[in-house]
């Protein structure tokens, strides 16, 4: 899917990275014989050459080295349950050579000590925690709060230590040769098809008959080259509401991975705009352009080079029910898809129960006890719990509402967020991948509450000073982002334009757009 949105992409004109894909047959021969066949290995060569000459780099080269991500493309979208490896092909050789072709040596031990954890997490199932330590280690003895505050210097000691870490967790040095790392990160993406995260969503989402994923190798674009690069997401429509305006988050000085995980607290992307209106521009005319392209809401990655705008991919954005009527007629209104095309779209979707939960007016619900990014529609009203285990043990009793409150949710976290009520963490922005799942479930979700601190091992929570144990309640506004203690009032709502569908159905669908509903 996404290799063919980016033909789509590229055949209208718009920035993207060079790239070439394997497709799924390449996968399905991958989990059969576990390891990458020989007509596999002559494609990937084939297409880093092709690579090499659009881009005028070399893989592996000294001086101009070409690196390149690798993701996966099923055919439906699975947004966070398959793996992606970025900065392939970094190496003590070329990072030098990126040092001398950017000028940019902190930028460059950047990139490198981020693809070493993420290789050796990915493609060799080494524990991240080992690897976070050593980060915290080297931010400790710098005395700054976060990576982005470490020299040059700083990032090539830790990068030393990564490599350290690597031979002691795999009893093996890590891979020099830039091709052998292309191949380990493109079996780690097909391997992905079959972890217990993918699994449990293809279940969840009754996607059935589907082989396994395609692999995109597309040449690195960098967000993380200073004060005008960084790394986004946006939707061009909100995805809880259903409102046409631009749903964006955006991270200066960081790549793709620190947006999408959830580990980082995304602030508001309004700076975007100030820094760098021209970029800012290009993606409000970007996002009509891609609607038209696509006649659907598009959920969109992108990033921005030293003030140059780049796309990455872009698929149909998932969306809350309550948004998925408003987009439907709204995208009739404006002529984008006729009344047949909206219908269809909206019979995977429960409609007699696409409503939402908002605070009762009349309720007496005092002072949010704090607040964060609001990340999905409606309220949720449950008991805390902090991990997806326990999520499934109260869902299943008594009182079966529950809120999942967590330093950080990942889409590993998928089978906590399908019982769970609402979910609330420390940090993290509204499109992350944990996120975009949530919302697709329907789930009440707010995001990047930075005066949470939970205490795993009292199984408490604490909120400007309040303590809150696992098990008591405590209510989630997903619309504005507060956070209440106990159990708030609330009624339920249906999508305004609901009526207008059902007179749709009620009088047959249309064969061609027939304007605005009356």
């Amino acid at each position: 899917m996404k290799a063919a949105n980016l033909m789509r992409m590229a055949a209208i004109g718009l920035p993207i990275p060079a790239w070439f894909a394997m497709d799924t047959g390449r996968c399905s021969d991958y989990l059969a014989e576990h390891s990458l066949s020989v007509e596999t290995i002559d494609e990937i060569e084939t297409g880093v050459k092709r690579l090499e000459k659009e881009t005028k780099l070399a893989f592996g080269n000294e001086r101009k080295p070409l690196l390149v991500s690798v993701r996966s493309s099923a055919a439906v979208s699975m947004p966070g349950m398959m793996e992606t490896i970025l900065n392939v092909g970094l190496c003590n050789v070329t990072v030098q050579g990126l040092i001398r072709m950017t000028g940019n040596p902190r930028f460059a031990w950047d990139s490198y000590r981020r693809f070493i954890q993420a290789y050796a997490e990915v493609a060799h199932n080494c524990d991240s925690r080992y690897f976070n330590a050593i980060l915290s280690q080297h931010l400790a003895y710098a005395e700054v709060p976060s990576p982005k505050d470490l020299d040059s210097s700083s990032l090539k000691g830790l990068v030393k230590d990564y490599l350290d870490e690597f031979k002691a967790q795999t009893g093996a040095s890590f891979p020099q040769e830039p091709l052998t790392q292309l191949a380990g990160a493109v079996k780690a993406v097909f391997k992905s098809w079959e972890s217990s995260k993918a699994r449990e969503y293809r279940a969840m989402q009754n996607l059935k008959g589907l082989v396994g994923t395609a692999a995109i190798v597309q040449q690195m674009v960098y967000g993380n080259m200073g004060a005008t690069s960084g790394s986004g997401v946006a939707f061009t429509r909100n995805p809880a509401t259903g409102q046409n305006q631009l749903y964006l988050d955006f991270l200066f000085n960081a790549q793709g991975e620190d947006l999408v995980s959830g580990r980082q607290s995304v602030a508001a992307s309004a700076g975007l705009g100030r820094v760098l209106p021209g970029v800012h521009a290009e993606i409000m005319a970007l996002r009509k352009r891609l609607e038209m392209e696509f006649k659907d809401m598009q959920d969109f990655e992108f990033t921005v080079q030293e003030g140059k705008l780049f796309l990455l991919q872009t698929r149909n954005g998932k969306r809350t029910p309550w948004a998925a009527v408003q987009i439907a007629v709204d995208m009739v209104s404006e002529g984008i898809i006729d009344k047949t095309t909206a219908l269809n779209r909206l019979k995977s979707y429960d409609l007699e129960n696409a409503q939402r939960r908002v605070l009762a007016q009349s309720a007496k619900i005092g002072e949010p006890l704090s607040s964060g990014v609001p990340a999905s529609d409606g309220v949720a009203v449950g008991q805390i719990v902090f991990d997806a285990e326990s999520a499934s043990k109260r869902h299943s009793g008594k009182d079966s509402s529950v809120i999942l409150v967590r330093d950080t949710i990942s889409t590993e976290d998928v089978s906590g967020i399908a019982v769970c009520a609402g979910i609330l963490t420390k940090t993290g922005g509204k499109t992350s991948h944990a996120a975009v799942v949530a919302r697709q479930m329907g789930k009440v979700c707010v995001v990047g509450c930075g005066d949470i601190t939970i205490n795993s091992v009292e199984r408490t929570c604490d909120l400007k000073g309040k303590t809150l144990r696992e098990g008591d309640f405590i209510s989630l506004d997903g619309g504005t982002g507060f956070i209440y203690e106990g159990k708030v009032q609330v009624v339920v709502e249906e999508p305004p334009l609901l009526s207008v569908v059902k007179e749709w159905m009620v009088g047959g669908s249309a064969t061609a757009n027939s304007g605005a509903p009356e």
